[in-house]
Protein backbone atom coordinates (compact mmCIF):
# COMPACT_ATOMS: atom_id res chain seq x y z
CA UNK A 1 0.00 0.00 0.00
CA UNK A 2 1.28 3.42 -1.06
CA UNK A 3 2.05 5.88 1.95
CA UNK A 4 0.98 9.23 1.15
CA UNK A 5 3.11 12.03 2.41
CA UNK A 6 1.23 15.20 3.87
CA UNK A 7 4.64 16.96 4.78
CA UNK A 8 3.71 20.64 4.61
CA UNK A 9 5.23 22.08 1.39
CA UNK A 10 6.84 25.55 3.26
CA UNK A 11 7.78 27.19 -0.03
CA UNK A 12 4.98 29.17 -0.52
CA UNK A 13 4.45 32.84 -2.40
CA UNK A 14 3.03 35.39 -1.81
CA UNK A 15 1.06 37.70 -3.97
CA UNK A 16 2.28 41.32 -3.03
CA UNK A 17 0.17 44.32 -4.57
CA UNK A 18 3.73 46.49 -4.30
CA UNK A 19 5.63 43.72 -5.89
CA UNK A 20 3.93 41.16 -6.66
CA UNK A 21 5.38 37.40 -6.16
CA UNK A 22 7.51 37.15 -3.10
CA UNK A 23 8.90 34.18 -2.50
CA UNK A 24 9.21 32.34 1.60
CA UNK A 25 12.79 31.64 1.18
CA UNK A 26 13.32 28.73 3.60
CA UNK A 27 11.89 26.08 5.91
CA UNK A 28 12.41 28.19 9.02
CA UNK A 29 11.70 31.70 7.71
CA UNK A 30 7.99 29.69 7.02
CA UNK A 31 7.58 28.79 10.78
CA UNK A 32 8.87 32.13 12.10
CA UNK A 33 5.58 34.00 10.20
CA UNK A 34 3.55 31.05 11.15
CA UNK A 35 4.74 32.08 14.44
CA UNK A 36 1.90 33.82 16.58
CA UNK A 37 3.87 36.48 17.63
CA UNK A 38 4.56 37.37 13.66
CA UNK A 39 0.55 36.28 12.45
CA UNK A 40 -0.24 40.04 15.32
CA UNK A 41 1.45 42.19 12.74
CA UNK A 42 -1.86 41.51 10.60
CA UNK A 43 -3.67 42.95 13.43
CA UNK A 44 -1.52 46.29 13.76
CA UNK A 45 -1.89 49.03 11.04
CA UNK A 46 0.98 50.38 9.41
CA UNK A 47 0.53 54.02 9.40
CA UNK A 48 -2.14 53.62 12.61
CA UNK A 49 -4.58 56.75 12.39
CA UNK A 50 -3.42 58.15 8.88
CA UNK A 51 -6.31 55.81 7.09
CA UNK A 52 -8.91 59.17 8.65
CA UNK A 53 -7.10 61.12 6.25
CA UNK A 54 -6.22 58.86 3.31
CA UNK A 55 -9.04 55.94 3.33
CA UNK A 56 -6.41 53.20 1.44
CA UNK A 57 -3.75 53.39 4.16
CA UNK A 58 -5.26 50.27 5.72
CA UNK A 59 -1.83 48.21 5.28
CA UNK A 60 -0.17 45.92 8.27
CA UNK A 61 2.84 46.09 9.59
CA UNK A 62 2.75 42.26 7.72
CA UNK A 63 2.71 43.67 4.29
CA UNK A 64 5.61 45.66 5.51
CA UNK A 65 7.59 43.19 6.84
CA UNK A 66 7.14 40.47 4.13
CA UNK A 67 8.16 43.38 2.14
CA UNK A 68 11.12 44.51 3.10
CA UNK A 69 12.42 40.80 3.35
CA UNK A 70 11.70 40.77 -0.48
CA UNK A 71 13.56 44.05 -0.68
CA UNK A 72 16.65 41.77 1.07
CA UNK A 73 16.98 38.95 -0.81
CA UNK A 74 17.32 41.28 -4.05
CA UNK A 75 19.99 43.24 -1.77
CA UNK A 76 21.69 39.69 -0.86
CA UNK A 77 22.00 38.88 -4.50
CA UNK A 78 23.30 42.20 -5.74
CA UNK A 79 26.23 42.27 -3.38
CA UNK A 80 27.00 38.36 -4.11
CA UNK A 81 26.92 39.57 -8.09
CA UNK A 82 29.81 42.33 -6.84
CA UNK A 83 31.91 39.78 -4.99
CA UNK A 84 30.85 40.19 -1.74
CA UNK A 85 30.94 37.05 0.50
CA UNK A 86 27.64 36.84 1.91
CA UNK A 87 27.36 32.77 3.53
CA UNK A 88 24.22 30.85 2.88
CA UNK A 89 23.40 30.85 6.61
CA UNK A 90 24.19 34.68 6.69
CA UNK A 91 21.86 35.44 4.05
CA UNK A 92 19.02 33.18 5.79
CA UNK A 93 20.03 35.06 9.07
CA UNK A 94 19.77 38.80 7.69
CA UNK A 95 16.64 37.70 6.03
CA UNK A 96 15.30 36.81 9.39
CA UNK A 97 16.47 39.90 10.85
CA UNK A 98 14.90 42.53 8.66
CA UNK A 99 11.45 39.93 8.68
CA UNK A 100 11.46 40.62 12.70
CA UNK A 101 12.57 44.16 12.46
CA UNK A 102 9.22 45.07 13.56
CA UNK A 103 7.86 42.38 15.66
CA UNK A 104 7.79 44.34 18.84
CA UNK A 105 5.43 47.03 17.58
CA UNK A 106 2.11 47.43 20.05
CA UNK A 107 -1.24 48.90 18.72
CA UNK A 108 -0.99 51.69 16.64
CA UNK A 109 2.22 51.86 16.59
CA UNK A 110 4.15 54.41 16.81
CA UNK A 111 1.01 56.43 18.42
CA UNK A 112 0.80 54.58 21.42
CA UNK A 113 4.78 53.63 22.14
CA UNK A 114 5.58 54.61 25.24
CA UNK A 115 2.15 55.11 26.38
CA UNK A 116 0.84 51.42 27.08
CA UNK A 117 4.73 50.15 28.46
CA UNK A 118 5.99 53.43 29.67
CA UNK A 119 10.43 53.94 28.69
CA UNK A 120 10.50 50.95 26.57
CA UNK A 121 10.69 51.41 23.07
CA UNK A 122 9.39 48.76 20.24
CA UNK A 123 12.68 47.90 19.38
CA UNK A 124 13.75 46.54 23.30
CA UNK A 125 10.59 45.05 22.82
CA UNK A 126 11.41 43.39 19.31
CA UNK A 127 14.97 42.62 20.35
CA UNK A 128 12.94 40.69 23.62
CA UNK A 129 10.74 38.63 21.20
CA UNK A 130 13.79 37.45 19.38
CA UNK A 131 15.23 35.94 22.44
CA UNK A 132 12.37 33.97 22.82
CA UNK A 133 11.65 32.82 19.62
CA UNK A 134 15.56 31.83 19.70
CA UNK A 135 15.36 29.55 22.41
CA UNK A 136 11.72 28.33 20.97
CA UNK A 137 13.72 27.30 17.70
CA UNK A 138 16.75 26.52 19.87
CA UNK A 139 19.17 28.90 19.12
CA UNK A 140 18.48 28.78 15.00
CA UNK A 141 18.31 32.85 15.53
CA UNK A 142 21.38 33.41 16.87
CA UNK A 143 23.07 35.17 13.81
CA UNK A 144 20.24 36.76 12.79
CA UNK A 145 19.72 38.79 16.49
CA UNK A 146 23.40 39.15 16.56
CA UNK A 147 23.15 40.93 12.86
CA UNK A 148 20.04 42.95 13.94
CA UNK A 149 21.70 44.28 16.99
CA UNK A 150 24.85 45.19 15.31
CA UNK A 151 27.14 43.01 17.20
CA UNK A 152 28.17 40.60 14.10
CA UNK A 153 31.52 40.53 12.47
CA UNK A 154 29.99 41.62 9.30
CA UNK A 155 28.84 45.52 9.80
CA UNK A 156 27.25 46.13 6.79
CA UNK A 157 24.73 43.50 7.05
CA UNK A 158 23.22 44.90 10.00
CA UNK A 159 22.87 48.50 7.85
CA UNK A 160 21.13 46.92 5.39
CA UNK A 161 18.49 46.52 8.25
CA UNK A 162 19.01 49.26 10.26
CA UNK A 163 20.79 52.39 9.08
CA UNK A 164 19.64 55.46 6.76
CA UNK A 165 19.59 53.24 3.58
CA UNK A 166 18.13 50.23 4.78
CA UNK A 167 15.27 47.79 3.45
CA UNK A 168 12.81 48.96 6.25
CA UNK A 169 12.88 52.56 4.85
CA UNK A 170 12.84 51.92 0.58
CA UNK A 171 9.71 49.28 1.26
CA UNK A 172 7.52 51.57 3.35
CA UNK A 173 8.10 54.46 1.69
CA UNK A 174 7.08 52.95 -1.40
CA UNK A 175 4.77 50.91 0.47
CA UNK A 176 3.17 53.99 1.95
CA UNK A 177 2.64 56.14 -1.09
CA UNK A 178 1.05 53.35 -2.92
CA UNK A 179 -1.65 52.38 -0.28
CA UNK A 180 -2.04 56.40 0.55
CA UNK A 181 -1.76 57.43 -3.09
CA UNK A 182 0.73 60.13 -2.11
CA UNK A 183 3.18 59.58 -5.55
CA UNK A 184 5.50 62.10 -4.34
CA UNK A 185 6.67 58.95 -1.52
CA UNK A 186 7.78 56.57 -4.95
CA UNK A 187 11.13 55.34 -4.79
CA UNK A 188 12.61 53.65 -7.20
CA UNK A 189 14.14 51.32 -4.83
CA UNK A 190 15.25 48.44 -7.68
CA UNK A 191 17.53 50.95 -8.60
CA UNK A 192 18.69 52.15 -5.36
CA UNK A 193 19.69 48.34 -4.26
CA UNK A 194 20.90 47.38 -8.32
CA UNK A 195 23.30 50.57 -7.09
CA UNK A 196 24.26 49.46 -3.34
CA UNK A 197 28.20 48.09 -2.60
CA UNK A 198 30.64 47.63 0.29
CA UNK A 199 33.22 49.34 1.35
CA UNK A 200 35.66 49.07 4.18
CA UNK A 201 32.57 46.86 6.07
CA UNK A 202 30.14 49.59 5.34
CA UNK A 203 27.15 49.77 2.56
CA UNK A 204 27.83 52.64 0.19
CA UNK A 205 25.93 53.29 -3.15
CA UNK A 206 27.88 53.75 -6.18
CA UNK A 207 28.14 57.42 -8.06
CA UNK A 208 25.93 56.96 -10.71
CA UNK A 209 23.27 55.63 -7.49
CA UNK A 210 23.45 59.24 -6.57
CA UNK A 211 20.41 60.84 -7.87
CA UNK A 212 18.03 58.34 -7.23
CA UNK A 213 19.13 58.30 -3.69
CA UNK A 214 18.50 62.20 -3.57
CA UNK A 215 15.00 61.48 -4.92
CA UNK A 216 15.00 58.78 -1.91
CA UNK A 217 15.91 61.59 0.62
CA UNK A 218 13.27 64.23 -0.96
CA UNK A 219 10.59 61.46 -1.01
CA UNK A 220 10.83 60.76 2.77
CA UNK A 221 10.85 64.58 3.41
CA UNK A 222 7.96 64.86 1.37
CA UNK A 223 6.24 61.82 3.00
CA UNK A 224 6.52 62.78 6.44
CA UNK A 225 5.06 66.71 5.97
CA UNK A 226 2.36 64.69 3.64
CA UNK A 227 1.81 61.87 4.97
CA UNK A 228 3.60 60.60 8.72
CA UNK A 229 3.30 64.15 10.17
CA UNK A 230 -0.13 65.48 8.81
CA UNK A 231 -2.22 67.52 10.88
CA UNK A 232 -5.27 65.13 10.65
CA UNK A 233 -3.36 62.63 11.51
CA UNK A 234 -1.60 64.54 14.09
CA UNK A 235 -5.17 65.04 15.33
CA UNK A 236 -6.37 61.56 15.48
CA UNK A 237 -3.11 60.29 17.36
CA UNK A 238 -3.13 63.09 20.14
CA UNK A 239 -6.58 61.92 20.66
CA UNK A 240 -5.99 58.02 20.73
CA UNK A 241 -2.98 59.06 23.45
CA UNK A 242 -5.13 61.26 25.77
CA UNK A 243 -8.03 58.74 25.67
CA UNK A 244 -5.29 56.06 26.90
CA UNK A 245 -4.00 58.59 29.37
CA UNK A 246 -7.76 59.14 31.06
CA UNK A 247 -8.70 55.85 30.99
CA UNK A 248 -5.03 54.76 32.87
CA UNK A 249 -5.57 57.80 35.26
CA UNK A 250 -9.19 55.77 35.79
CA UNK A 251 -8.22 52.68 36.41
CA UNK A 252 -5.54 53.89 38.96
CA UNK A 253 -8.00 55.59 40.87
CA UNK A 254 -10.16 52.21 41.07
CA UNK A 255 -12.58 52.41 38.54
CA UNK A 256 -14.03 49.69 36.32
CA UNK A 257 -13.61 50.10 32.82
CA UNK A 258 -14.19 47.30 30.09
CA UNK A 259 -11.14 46.25 28.75
CA UNK A 260 -9.56 42.56 27.25
CA UNK A 261 -7.58 41.26 29.25
CA UNK A 262 -3.99 42.60 27.64
CA UNK A 263 -5.06 45.99 27.65
CA UNK A 264 -6.49 45.78 31.18
CA UNK A 265 -3.39 44.28 32.36
CA UNK A 266 -1.32 47.13 31.12
CA UNK A 267 -3.74 49.87 32.27
CA UNK A 268 -3.77 48.18 36.22
CA UNK A 269 -0.01 47.91 36.09
CA UNK A 270 2.67 51.13 35.38
CA UNK A 271 5.58 48.92 34.60
CA UNK A 272 9.30 50.82 34.55
CA UNK A 273 11.30 48.58 31.59
CA UNK A 274 13.22 46.33 34.01
CA UNK A 275 9.70 45.37 35.37
CA UNK A 276 8.73 44.54 32.17
CA UNK A 277 12.00 42.65 30.87
CA UNK A 278 12.02 40.67 34.12
CA UNK A 279 8.32 39.74 35.42
CA UNK A 280 6.91 37.95 32.28
CA UNK A 281 4.93 40.84 31.11
CA UNK A 282 6.32 39.98 27.31
CA UNK A 283 3.40 37.52 26.94
CA UNK A 284 0.49 39.58 27.33
CA UNK A 285 2.02 42.22 25.65
CA UNK A 286 1.75 39.72 22.51
CA UNK A 287 -1.90 39.40 22.74
CA UNK A 288 -2.39 43.34 22.21
CA UNK A 289 -3.13 44.17 19.04
CA UNK A 290 -5.13 47.37 17.16
CA UNK A 291 -8.58 45.24 17.90
CA UNK A 292 -8.12 45.71 21.46
CA UNK A 293 -7.63 49.45 21.37
CA UNK A 294 -10.62 50.24 19.35
CA UNK A 295 -13.51 47.78 21.21
CA UNK A 296 -12.52 49.53 24.57
CA UNK A 297 -12.86 52.68 22.73
CA UNK A 298 -16.18 51.90 21.62
CA UNK A 299 -17.41 51.25 24.62
CA UNK A 300 -15.23 53.94 26.57
CA UNK A 301 -18.11 56.31 24.56
CA UNK A 302 -20.44 55.42 26.95
CA UNK A 303 -18.76 55.98 29.84
CA UNK A 304 -20.01 57.61 33.18
CA UNK A 305 -16.65 59.73 33.10
CA UNK A 306 -16.69 62.87 31.07
CA UNK A 307 -13.60 63.24 29.67
CA UNK A 308 -13.34 59.86 28.47
CA UNK A 309 -16.84 59.40 27.18
CA UNK A 310 -16.23 63.18 25.07
CA UNK A 311 -12.69 61.86 23.65
CA UNK A 312 -14.35 58.15 22.44
CA UNK A 313 -17.21 59.90 20.84
CA UNK A 314 -15.20 62.37 19.07
CA UNK A 315 -12.95 59.26 18.19
CA UNK A 316 -15.52 57.21 17.02
CA UNK A 317 -16.85 59.89 15.04
CA UNK A 318 -13.84 61.43 13.55
CA UNK A 319 -14.77 64.72 15.25
CA UNK A 320 -10.60 65.46 15.46
CA UNK A 321 -8.64 68.19 17.82
CA UNK A 322 -8.36 71.25 15.85
CA UNK A 323 -4.50 71.42 15.07
CA UNK A 324 -2.20 74.14 14.74
CA UNK A 325 1.28 73.67 13.36
CA UNK A 326 3.74 76.60 13.45
CA UNK A 327 7.38 77.69 13.30
CA UNK A 328 6.92 79.29 16.69
CA UNK A 329 5.42 78.25 19.82
CA UNK A 330 1.83 79.16 20.38
CA UNK A 331 0.77 82.22 22.24
CA UNK A 332 0.21 81.62 26.06
CA UNK A 333 -2.74 83.51 25.99
CA UNK A 334 -4.29 81.71 23.09
CA UNK A 335 -3.90 78.71 25.02
CA UNK A 336 -5.05 80.09 28.43
CA UNK A 337 -8.37 81.25 26.54
CA UNK A 338 -8.91 77.81 25.23
CA UNK A 339 -8.45 76.76 28.81
CA UNK A 340 -10.69 78.27 30.29
CA UNK A 341 -13.56 77.77 27.31
CA UNK A 342 -12.77 74.36 27.81
CA UNK A 343 -13.87 75.21 32.01
CA UNK A 344 -16.58 77.01 31.29
CA UNK A 345 -18.03 75.04 28.11
CA UNK A 346 -17.23 71.06 29.96
CA UNK A 347 -17.84 72.18 33.09
CA UNK A 348 -14.20 70.22 33.94
CA UNK A 349 -11.62 70.77 36.78
CA UNK A 350 -8.88 72.42 35.43
CA UNK A 351 -6.38 69.32 35.83
CA UNK A 352 -8.30 68.12 32.89
CA UNK A 353 -7.93 70.91 30.82
CA UNK A 354 -4.85 69.32 29.09
CA UNK A 355 -6.89 66.58 27.66
CA UNK A 356 -8.55 69.53 25.27
CA UNK A 357 -6.17 71.73 24.96
CA UNK A 358 -2.05 71.27 24.98
CA UNK A 359 1.12 71.95 22.78
CA UNK A 360 3.55 69.57 21.51
CA UNK A 361 6.33 70.05 19.07
CA UNK A 362 7.25 67.71 15.98
CA UNK A 363 10.32 67.14 14.30
CA UNK A 364 11.55 66.35 10.51
CA UNK A 365 14.33 65.29 9.43
CA UNK A 366 15.33 63.59 6.45
CA UNK A 367 19.15 63.11 6.35
CA UNK A 368 21.05 63.04 9.29
CA UNK A 369 25.07 63.87 8.49
CA UNK A 370 27.72 61.94 10.47
CA UNK A 371 25.08 59.61 11.86
CA UNK A 372 25.87 56.36 10.04
CA UNK A 373 25.82 58.75 6.96
CA UNK A 374 25.24 57.17 3.42
CA UNK A 375 28.60 57.14 1.72
CA UNK A 376 29.05 57.53 -2.21
CA UNK A 377 31.68 55.28 -4.06
CA UNK A 378 33.17 57.99 -5.92
CA UNK A 379 34.90 56.68 -9.83
CA UNK A 380 37.97 57.35 -8.04
CA UNK A 381 37.87 55.31 -5.54
CA UNK A 382 37.46 57.59 -2.64
CA UNK A 383 33.83 57.61 -0.12
CA UNK A 384 32.35 60.79 0.69
CA UNK A 385 29.48 61.79 2.27
CA UNK A 386 26.16 62.55 0.29
CA UNK A 387 25.43 65.96 1.34
CA UNK A 388 29.38 66.45 -0.17
CA UNK A 389 29.01 64.62 -3.56
CA UNK A 390 25.36 65.58 -4.00
CA UNK A 391 25.27 68.43 -6.51
CA UNK A 392 21.71 68.97 -5.56
CA UNK A 393 21.83 72.46 -3.66
CA UNK A 394 18.96 71.66 -1.25
CA UNK A 395 19.98 68.56 0.07
CA UNK A 396 22.04 70.04 2.71
CA UNK A 397 19.01 71.66 3.77
CA UNK A 398 17.29 68.58 4.52
CA UNK A 399 20.14 67.11 6.19
CA UNK A 400 18.76 70.24 8.92
CA UNK A 401 16.32 68.95 11.45
CA UNK A 402 13.01 71.13 11.23
CA UNK A 403 10.90 71.44 14.30
CA UNK A 404 7.76 73.03 14.33
CA UNK A 405 4.90 73.75 17.21
CA UNK A 406 2.00 72.27 17.26
CA UNK A 407 -1.45 73.44 19.16
CA UNK A 408 -4.02 71.11 19.62
CA UNK A 409 -7.72 71.70 21.29
CA UNK A 410 -11.15 70.47 20.55
CA UNK A 411 -13.30 72.40 17.71
CA UNK A 412 -15.87 73.68 19.95
CA UNK A 413 -14.21 75.89 22.36
CA UNK A 414 -14.04 78.46 19.92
Amino acid sequence: MQRINYTLNKKKIINDPVYGFISIPSELVFDLIEHPYFQRLRYIKQLGMTHLVYPGALHTRFHHALGAMHLMKMAVETLRSKGHEITTAEEEAVTIAILLHDIGHGPFSHALEHTIVQGVSHEDISILLMDKLNEQFNGKLTTAISIFSGTYAKKFLHELVSSQLDMDRLDYLNRDSFFTGVSEGVISSDRIIKMLTVRDDHIVIEEKGIYSVEKFIIARRLMYWQVYLHKTVIAAEQMLVKILERSRELVLKGEKLFATPALNHFLTNTLTREAFIKDGHLEVFTQLDDTDILSAVKIWASSDDFVLAKLCNDFVHRKLFHVDITNDKPDKNLVAQLGENAVVKYGIAKTEVPYFVFTDSIKNNAYRVGDGNIGVLMKDGSVIDLATASDYSNLEALAKTVEKYILCYSKDLV
